[in-house]
């Protein structure tokens, strides 16, 4: 029977990656354009369901697809080729499924999974602003009988405009760290679009209110900074909007070789007799295609270490803290690389076509804007310095905190 289910599973997989390509082209269609207009891309996550890759981790015996970490972040870099607003749109999606795929089952858990299945969207929030620190949580969860109340606002709630349901980063009446579990359309809940960052603009990454919102018992669980599930989605977290960038970095290069061969010119001063016959317009092409192919390289290479601490994580195995480590390492590196050359790839695209690439038609600022504020995400500086550290002292406070490696 085993057997069986691992041979369904594997060709549902197949079937919904199959599939892939054709669903980044339709969320593609126009993105452009949305994006000047700052419109929402609603409809894409109407096809994000209907695709069923929102199951994509959950596992095969549960009625899910069975995929890897390493199918998960070539679903987002594809999409976010298209279209980056929304494969960063889903990163608080697959960092709860992979919660859901390796946490301790429960009731509270068969009920998510089975919304999954059922094709919910999820996402939520964690920070809030006006605090002392980022990552402190101000908004407190109060007994009211035997059910809750909370009101408060969080911020940055990436993709929860477009969700069905969010996760929310609280506290109790004794001050302990809890987490909701709630719907996005209930009573009380309110998603402001309000994110006015140069980039990545349609995320829907502005405010979640919450105006005396009920939330049931059932729906609450308790939260544990830095266990170890908590650090492999941490480093997940991180990969998602590495593997997002890698996206992006594809779109570069594709978009300065369609140029060109639509609409280069050979500067006044080329000997070239077209720009696509220019030694200069060739080694900027070419240069992207190599920056592209090592970013690549480097998350599917990053995708497998999650992949081993996550099998380590649900095995229980003996060398999970050491994966786990090996994991947030390795995504720290790949973080700082990927962002060097993905910001050098935004910049160096306009040395294909000069002057004329910057029309407001093309949009083509929008890739270096994109990327500069997924990089502005963690400070890679920060990420920098506890790598040395590691390196020369085999210090690894950060890296077991579960917060940004």
């Amino acid at each position: 029977m085993d057997t069986i289910l691992g041979v369904e599973g594997d060709t549902r997989r197949h079937a919904a990656l199959a599939q892939l390509p054709e669903l980044a082209r339709r969320i593609g269609e126009e993105a452009v354009a949305r994006e000047a207009r700052r419109e929402l891309p609603y409809f894409a996550f109407v096809l994000f369901r209907d695709s069923g890759l929102g199951a994509l981790r959950i596992p095969a015996e549960l009625g899910g697809l069975g995929g890897s970490l390493q199918d998960v972040f070539e679903v987002i870099a594809t999409l976010a080729a298209e279209e980056s607003n929304v494969a960063h749109a889903l990163r608080l999606h697959f960092d709860v499924t992979e919660t859901l795929l390796l946490g301790a089952r429960s009731a509270h858990t068969d009920l998510q999974v089975q919304r999954v299945l059922e094709g919910a969207v999820y996402g939520g929030a964690a920070t809030e602003l006006g605090t002392a620190r980022p990552g402190v949580i101000e908004t407190v969860l109060v007994r009211d009988g035997d059910h809750y109340r909370v009101t408060g606002r969080k911020y940055y709630s990436t993709g929860t405009l477009f969700a069905d349901y969010a996760r929310i980063n609280l506290r109790d009446e004794q001050g302990e760290n809890v987490v909701a579990f709630i719907p996005v359309a209930r009573e009380g809940v309110r998603v402001l679009d309000d994110w006015d960052g140069m980039g990545q603009r349609m995320t829907a990454s502005g405010t979640l209110e919450l105006d005396n919102v009920r939330v049931d018992a059932h729906e609450v669980l308790p939260r544990v900074p830095g266990s170890l599930l908590g650090r492999h989605t941490g480093a997940l977290r991180q990969l998602h909007l590495v593997a997002v960038a890698a996206g992006i970095v594809r779109r570069i290069f594709r978009d300065a070789r369609d140029y060109v061969l639509a609409h280069g010119r050979p500067v006044q001063h080329s000997p070239a007799a077209t720009a696509r016959e220019d030694a200069f317009v060739q080694q900027v092409v070419g240069e992207l295609s190599a920056q592209s192919l090592a970013i690549d390289t480097l998350v599917r290479e990053n995708a497998r270490a999650l992949d081993r601490s996550a099998d380590a994580i649900a095995a229980h195995a003996p060398d999970a803290q050491a994966l786990v480590l090996d994991s947030a390492l390795i995504t720290a590196k790949t973080q700082l690389i990927v962002s060097q050359l993905a910001l050098r790839a935004g910049e160096r695209l306009f040395d294909a076509g000069g002057a004329s690439m910057t029309a407001k038609r093309y949009n083509f600022d929008r890739h270096w804007r994109n990327l500069r504020t997924i990089a502005s995400h963690n400070p890679l500086s920060h990420k920098t310095r506890v790598l040395g550290d590691y390196h020369l002292n085999g210090t690894t406070q950060h890296l077991e905190e579960g917060k940004v490696f």
